[in-house]
């Protein structure tokens, strides 16, 4: 039977069944729908997780390359392959973010390239999309790794307790517990805000942890 729902203020339709049947059998073209219903989800959780464009864009086909080679293992039965994307693309956030640190380590080393002047109105906002990024990633990374991971998933992506888990295949009791204490850590975090920055200025991790703090779980 299909299914409408609004995800981010956009109605989404999946038939998930036969959408699953088809992603097993190696549809082509049903995998193309899945990746137009989820690459920007997909990507979203990937950039939370490693704090970076490129990387996360890396993740985003990492994940889906992954999707198409283990699609066999799709259960026939079940609802939004969501859980089971953003699984894969934990794992695979996880790796690139590996591979991050260590260029990281070798551009340290290297001469910084010359500054090349633009004036364009949309710089500013770069910049300040990705400061806003880098605050978001030094926040979550404040966390242990497998309740940033909850945390991801179930505060940022939106998905429930039972997705989660089916993401992450962990039991539900152990997405919850991991969930608790992101949130308790987090509200620590804020309990211990300095005062906010000046007009213009960056965001503390506290800042950003009470706005997290404000989101609920669907």
């Amino acid at each position: 039977m299909a299914r409408e729902r609004s995800v981010s203020g956009v109605r989404e339709t999946e038939t998930a069944e036969p959408a699953r049947a088809r992603i097993r059998a190696g549809d082509r073209a049903a995998f193309g729908e899945l990746y137009d219903r989820y690459a920007r989800a997909v990507y979203n959780h990937a950039l939370r997780l490693t704090g970076n464009w490129a990387e996360a864009e890396e993740a985003m086909s990492e994940t889906f390359l992954a999707a198409w080679r283990t699609r066999e293992t799709v259960d026939l039965e079940g609802g939004s392959l969501k859980p089971w994307l953003l699984g894969i693309a934990t794992h695979k956030a996880h790796n690139v973010n590996r591979g991050l640190r260590r260029r990281l380590a070798f551009l340290a080393r290297s001469p910084q390239p010359r500054p090349v002047e633009d004036f364009a109105e949309e710089t500013a906002g770069r910049i300040d999309d990705a400061r806003r990024l880098e605050v978001v990633h030094r926040a979550l990374g404040r966390l242990g790794r497998q309740d940033r991971e909850v945390f991801a998933l179930c505060v940022s992506a939106g998905l429930d307790y039972r997705q989660a888990a089916e993401a992450l295949g962990i039991p539900v009791g152990t997405v919850r517990s991991r969930l608790s204490r992101a949130r308790a850590r987090l509200a620590r975090l804020s309990a211990e805000a300095e005062p906010p920055p000046a007009r213009g200025g960056m965001e503390s991790e506290a800042a950003l942890a009470a706005l997290f703090l404000k989101e609920e779980t669907r």
